[in-house]
């Protein structure tokens, strides 16, 4: 199998300036990424997507490919995935005559990976091949039984009502383990993203995480909270 890791990392973002250049332990985010794609034994290509000369510079210097640059229209704030995976694929198999197998997606905003992870979760896609996608997970935090709504007439809806008659007072032990996508790793076979226009499909395996070790920058608290942590350490 040929297998490509894609890392999207365009050169604007509201939250946080530069926010694929910010450094954390001496690196940035960009380059955590392509570091771990690198080591990994199972990526064959690791491929930056960017519409930033800079962000291109910094990942060609570090080992990484960058044979296109992506269009302005794919590098705004609503543009989703699938349309940016779409056009790195279809710009391989055009220019280059080359096809991969599975594409694994590995965001800068995840600056901590251990990559046996990486390996872990593409042996899982291979060796169930029924599968559209591996994703990685997390236990919740906040569990889905005590989230409510506000109903029309004021008062408090709770959100898996259906599921047990007051699901807001059970137990901590008694609650259903429940996970959430931590944006950490994906890893989809080609196939799913051309036959079924998606990331995942609808046959999506769990990579489980320890939250512990799950570091997502979305804004300057979470990366403040991540330099605190991950600062001076080997990753």
């Amino acid at each position: 199998m040929k297998i490509i890791a894609l890392i999207p990392a365009r050169g604007g973002s509201k939250g946080i300036k530069n926010k694929n250049l910010v450094k954390i332990n001496n690196k940035s985010l960009v380059l955590h990424s392509i570091e771990h794609a690198l080591n990994s034994k199972s990526i064959d290509r690791v491929i930056v997507s960017t519409d930033s000369e800079k962000i291109a510079k910094l990942s060609q210097d570090n080992g990484a490919e960058v044979p296109f640059m992506r269009p302005h229209e794919l590098a705004e704030d609503n543009v989703l995935d699938l349309p940016v995976f779409e056009h790195a694929l279809n710009f391989l198999g055009s220019k280059e005559k080359y096809s991969c197998d599975i594409v694994v997606h590995l965001r800068p905003t995840a600056p901590y990976r251990e990559v046996n992870w990486i390996d872990e979760a593409v042996k899982k896609l291979i060796d169930n091949p029924k599968a559209d996608s591996v994703r990685s997970v997390s236990l919740v935090e906040q569990h889905p039984y005590r989230v409510f709504e506000i109903g029309e007439n004021n008062f408090l809806l709770p959100l898996l009502g259906e599921r047990h008659p007051e699901p807001y007072l059970l137990r901590r032990q008694d609650l259903p383990k429940m996970y959430y996508y931590n944006c950490v790793i994906d890893v989809t076979r080609s196939n799913t993203i051309f036959n079924k226009s998606s990331m995942t499909g609808n046959r999506i395996l769990p990579y489980i995480i320890d939250s512990n070790k799950v570091y997502d920058i979305d804004s300057l608290n979470d990366l403040q909270i991540a330099r605190l942590l991950l600062d001076n350490s080997n990753n």
